[in-house]
């Protein structure tokens, strides 16, 4: 019989009643080291009493209008995000899946709207995950993605990661826009690096074709600075967030230039709860934190010594890792011993984890995680290391 829930998910036997900054309570009582942060999503960890107080404060007023009115929060968060970044303008979403779906469209209607129609196609690199939309899974093409939705949408073209040439010479009189990621998350925390980046935009710029960034993962200050873009010196010119922007509350965004948002006028997209006067509360004040440089230099302090302590624990266990990939507080450990056992014994050490592919754990902490904390990740990362090493020789 099918369960209540919807089965898409393989749960772990863990239910969390309550959280403070990186712990999570389990309802048996037990204390867990969160290094998931709802897969880099509470960037100030939990229950942050700023946010506790933002969200507290708005529920008390109005929690929901819609975008048939003016919305004060709204317009206050697209400001800031404007101040801070490349972009002319934004549009709020509940997630990075809706974001997506957005940019997308915003591509190819600029393109309509300038007389290029036939500008409709999308390229990609293998290992993107943009989301499970229809969507989003075309312009993926990875087999788990994909299998059993056809037909796909058409109109993508994936290459091989980070293979500029091919990218060059896919490119056509039909192509409308680049989509990457700056870090894959997904697949495996790869970093593109910077002068791929670079040479992007260049493309872009030589092709009149747009440049999207999928920062949902990788933005909101996890890699030290505010957005992951900003390492390589290139602006895009639509950029799609999620996750931590609001710290945990469902809020999403693109961000965007007024040349690339040109052609979305009023009907052409829309959303119920995107810009919810609770969300952009929220987001407002998780914003405000993460964008002062003083918070944005101590992630960057924090990854350094998390990194380090991770490289350690390389040396000291070869038969289970292999080595360290990423930027900032998204790093990931290559393995050696599978992906899911290393989770698995993170959970017998009390400590989250987060699978990727490559044979990947991902370590995405609250941008808040303390100096302790990271000496007690790893501690447990060791012991979890020592417990399958013990276990492969018995």
């Amino acid at each position: 019989m099918i369960p209540s829930v919807l089965p898409t998910y393989n749960r772990a036997p863990l239910s969390f009643v309550s959280g403070e900054g990186s712990w999570l309570t389990e309802e048996g009582g037990d204390r867990y080291l969160d290094l998931c942060a709802g897969i880099a999503t509470i960037a100030l960890g939990h229950a942050h009493p700023a946010l506790v107080a933002a969200l507290t404060e708005q529920a008390n007023a109005v929690w929901h209008v819609s975008n048939l009115y003016r919305i004060p929060q709204q317009q206050a968060l697209a400001d800031a995000l404007v101040a801070h970044s490349f972009a002319d303008t934004v549009f709020f979403t509940n997630s990075g899946t809706e974001a997506c779906e957005l940019a997308i469209k915003m591509a190819r209607k600029h393109h309509h709207d300038a007389g290029r129609p036939e500008r409709t196609e999308i390229l990609t690199f293998t290992g993107n995950f943009h989301g499970r939309s229809s969507a989003a899974i075309a312009a993926s093409g990875a087999e788990k993605m994909v299998q059993g939705f056809a037909p796909l949408l058409p109109g993508f073209t994936i290459l091989p990661f980070g293979d500029h040439e091919a990218m060059r010479e896919a490119v056509s009189d039909t192509t409308a826009a680049i989509l990457v990621e700056p870090i894959l998350g997904e697949g495996g925390i790869k970093p593109l690096p910077d002068q791929c980046l670079k040479g992007l935009r260049d493309l872009c710029d030589e092709h009149g074709i747009l440049l999207i960034l999928d920062e949902v993962q990788c933005g909101m200050g996890r890699t030290g600075r505010l957005f992951a873009h900003e390492w390589a010196g290139i602006v895009p010119d639509i950029a799609m967030v999620a996750k931590g922007i609001g710290g945990g509350f469902p809020l999403g965004a693109v961000l965007a230039s007024e040349a690339a948002a040109s052609g979305m006028t009023a009907g052409t997209h829309g959303s119920t709860y995107g810009g919810n006067p609770l969300a952009c509360a929220v987001g407002c004040k998780t914003l405000e934190i993460v964008s002062d440089p003083d918070f944005l230099a101590e992630v960057r302090r924090k990854a350094g010594l998390l990194r380090q302590k991770l490289e350690g624990l390389v040396a000291e266990h070869p038969e289970v890792f292999d080595s360290v990939r990423g930027e900032g507080l998204m790093l990931g450990i290559v393995c050696k011993a599978p992906n899911t056992d290393v989770v698995q014994a993170g959970y017998a050490e009390r400590m989250l984890l987060v699978p990727a592919a490559e044979n990947v754990v991902r370590l995405l902490p609250a941008l808040t995680i303390g100096e302790d904390e990271i000496a007690e990740a790893a501690s447990r990362l060791g012991r979890a290391a020592s417990a399958l090493t013990s276990r492969k020789t018995d």
